[in-house]
């Protein structure tokens, strides 16, 4: 695990905004792109004064010396993130990869043979390393990623390069097929009756929908969890989910679970009791930003 120091390792090498809400940032740090799987995830803090907060590894790259992170600007961290995170500029720390990485086996060697990778909203940018790493071992992989419209869509071209079928689908029918991602998931089903697995990263109301929609079919369905962490060590507890009759902690047992196992409903429960802290938060960060631009 790479020690948080304050070095170049941390250096933001490059951005891309994809929206008005919606970022990507590729730091240098070697050891960590070397060490990275599909999976996995990192703990970001922004400055010394910042928070903590879990982001899932978007992509990784070995040969650059790099890790990407693509980042939703929702709270507080995340827009002041937005707003400072530049080219050239420096993340105060930056731990990592932390968790289980996704078990991927080979196509080749008993590994699953037909597998669809679902994404929707930032998830999508989280499961392209799945999407990747499942072609490389050799299965047919079916890609299905889910926007609200055409304008929020990113990343077409990579995952077509690693998928053998691509869906894409869109709340408002701009782009793709209109619908959640559960009816490109139906799409795949009832065109490959063969599918071994369903790899889902989303919201948490979404992939407990892809679970229900694999569930008659008896489709094995993981799905990647990312509730409130701390520390991402399972010291805190905070990151504690229900799985079938146990209670795991996502940050190391996690954060890939069966999704027919999960209880979901709980998970999203825990989820909304941080909304109000969250809700004060940003209120107080956009009410100092103002004090600092008493003229904006």
């Amino acid at each position: 695990m790479a020690e948080a120091t304050t070095d170049s390792s941390f250096e933001i090498v490059a951005r891309e905004d994809f929206s008005d809400i919606s970022y990507l940032l590729e730091v240098r740090h070697p050891q960590m792109a070397k060490s990275a799987r599909p999976g996995q995830f990192v703990i970001v803090m922004p400055h010394p004064q910042g928070e903590r907060i879990p982001l899932t590894l978007a992509d990784f790259d070995s040969a650059r010396g790099t890790i990407t992170l693509v980042i939703q600007a929702v709270g507080k961290t995340t827009r002041a993130m937005q707003r400072d995170c530049k080219a050239g500029t420096y993340l105060y720390g930056l731990v990592g990869p932390m968790g289980e990485p996704s078990h991927i086996g080979s196509a080749r060697n008993g590994g699953a043979k037909k597998v669809v990778c679902v994404g929707g909203g930032l998830g999508v940018a989280p499961v392209y390393p799945q999407a990747r790493a499942y072609k490389q071992g050799g299965a047919y992989v079916i890609g299905v990623v889910g926007f609200r419209s055409q304008n929020l869509v990113f990343w077409d071209e990579k995952f077509r390069a690693v998928c053998d079928e691509f869906i894409v689908c869109t709340d408002d029918g701009s782009a793709g097929i209109k619908g959640l991602v559960t009816e490109g998931i139906k799409q795949a089903i009832a065109k490959h009756p063969d599918i071994d697995e369903v790899v889902a990263i989303g919201p948490p109301v979404m992939m407990k929908g892809c679970a229900e929609t694999t569930r008659p079919h008896g489709i094995r369905t993981l799905v990647s969890l990312n509730p409130v962490m701390v520390d991402g060590t399972g010291m805190c507890g905070g990151c504690r989910v229900k799985i079938g009759d146990q209670v795991k902690f996502a940050c190391v047992d996690g954060p890939d679970f069966d999704g027919h196992e999960v209880d979901f409903d709980d998970l999203m429960f825990r989820l909304a009791r941080f909304k109000p802290d969250e809700k004060r938060a940003l209120e107080r960060w956009q009410e100092s930003c103002r004090m600092e631009r008493p003229n904006a």
